[in-house]
Order: C-alpha cells, then structure tokens, then sequence
C-alpha cells in the first residue's frame, strides 16, 4: 500500500470520478472511498477509464454504521464490490467502532479475508482503547487503523501501540481541512522548506510512517499534495512539529463510541 493517497469523502458524482482520475494522472496509487460516502460506483468507473492497470491501485473501501453486524457486513461487502466492480478490493475496513456490533462486524470481516474475497482487512476510528478490546477476541491483526490524525491532533499514544503491533497508521483530515495553515509556526516552516502549508503537513506525517489520504477534487491542489518526495523535514524540525498538538478535531471524537 502507498503511504501517499486520495481520499474521496463528500465527493459526488461526476466531481468524484474525475478527482480519481485526475489523481491517477498525478501518480496517486491509493484511493480511498467508503459505503457512507455514497461514491463507490464513481470510484469504480474512474479507476476502469484511468487506463492505470488494476493491479497498480490500492482500492480500499469500508462498511457503514447502519450495516455493520455479521450477515449484514458480508452483504454490505457483496453491494460495495458490485457498485465499484474492480475485480477485486485490497482493503475493507470496519469504519467507526460501534459498540453494539464491533465483534460481529470483524468476524464478519474476518470471514471475508479467510475466503479470500478481499486482500487485506482493517479498522477506522479505533484510538487505544477499541485496539486493546479488539485484540482480545480477534484472529487476525488489522493491517491499518485509519484514524484523524494531524500535527493538531497528534495521536502518540495511538501511533506507538500500532508500531508495536504492527498495524500500519493511516491519517484522514491530515489537512485539518485548512483550518490551521494561519498558523504562524507552520508558516514559518513552510517558509523555511519552500514548500506550503500542507504540503509541509504531509511530509511529517509521511517521515513519522504514518500513511495518510488527503482529500481534494481540485486539480492545482492535488498535485500540491502529492509534491512532497523531493524534500526532507529536520529531525528537530519533526520534533517541533509534534509539539503543535491541541487536540483539535474536525470529525467526531471516536471514544464517544465507548
């Protein structure tokens, strides 16, 4: 899997088609949609007429909330795979930690990877906690936990406890949605790289290992982001990064699930 992908959240229609396929253009590899985004049929279409083979893309996608639970999971797996017919998905994640249906929900998942329909199951929106719980009636390991995560919601604890188990961490809204690209710490390292705001964003994350799926549809700002192999950040500089934290959320907070 790329470290380095495209998120399609709230993305319709023809905007959603054509981000994909300006993005595989640029060289983006990893595409990221979910059943709640109500886009899978877009995405499909777009990987299909990109002329990229099938076998260069990581495609991921995920179950909903209102279909999670075990026969359920697996018919919502059957509906996604039809709506983006692409021969085959690399990753089906369990998208929120819902209380009541978590353990059906993977087990489902589960199931689905130990048949071989998808490649490659995982998790999003566990923080700590839903790891530790999941850990204890899980058979198999998630390979990623996608989760928001950004120099203003710098999740250390999350991002050590994946590291130990071998879970590889995945940044949604690493962006903030530029909601902090004012702020003049960041300037004044976008400055120093002559780079931009979150092009500076991306590449921390990228030197931490944490994989990471910014969303944009706009053709100038997916290149930006993907403009981010040719410079490397300080380790001081990683370090003052870090500090940046304020717990600053732009989704909901995963541990209201509990």
């Amino acid at each position: 899997m790329p470290l380095l992908g495209l998120g399609v959240y709230d993305m319709y229609n023809r905007e959603a088609e054509e981000a994909v396929v300006h993005a595989l253009e640029i060289g983006y590899r990893l595409i990221d949609t979910a059943a709640m985004y109500e886009n899978e049929k877009e995405i499909g279409q777009a990987i299909r007429v990109s002329g990229v083979a099938r076998k260069e893309i990581f495609l991921t996608t995920k179950v909903a909330n209102p279909d999670q639970g075990y026969d359920s999971t697996l018919k919502a797996f059957d509906e996604s795979s039809k709506k983006l017919n692409c021969e085959y998905i690399d990753l089906y994640l369990v998208h929120w930690p819902i209380k009541k249906s978590r353990q059906e929900t993977w087990q489902a998942l589960e199931r689905l990877y130990a048949e071989k329909r998808v490649r490659a199951i995982g998790v999003a929106n566990y923080l700590v906690p839903f790891l530790k719980e999941l850990e204890s009636y899980s058979r198999t390991t998630p390979v990623v936990d996608q989760v928001e995560f950004s120099p203003y919601l710098f999740l250390e604890d999350l991002l050590n406890e994946c590291k130990r188990k071998h879970i590889q961490l995945q940044a949604y809204s690493p962006l903030v949605r530029g909601q902090r690209f004012s702020d003049p710490k960041l300037i004044s390292l976008a400055e120093k790289y002559g780079k931009t705001p979150a092009q500076i964003i991306l590449r921390w994350a990228l030197q931490l290992g944490v994989s990471t799926i910014p969303k944009s549809s706009n053709i100038k700002r997916l290149k930006e982001n993907f403009d981010v192999f040719d410079f490397q950040i300080s380790d001081d500089d990683i370090k003052r990064i870090n500090t940046f934290h304020e717990n600053f959320r732009v989704v909901d907070d995963p541990m209201e699930m509990l």
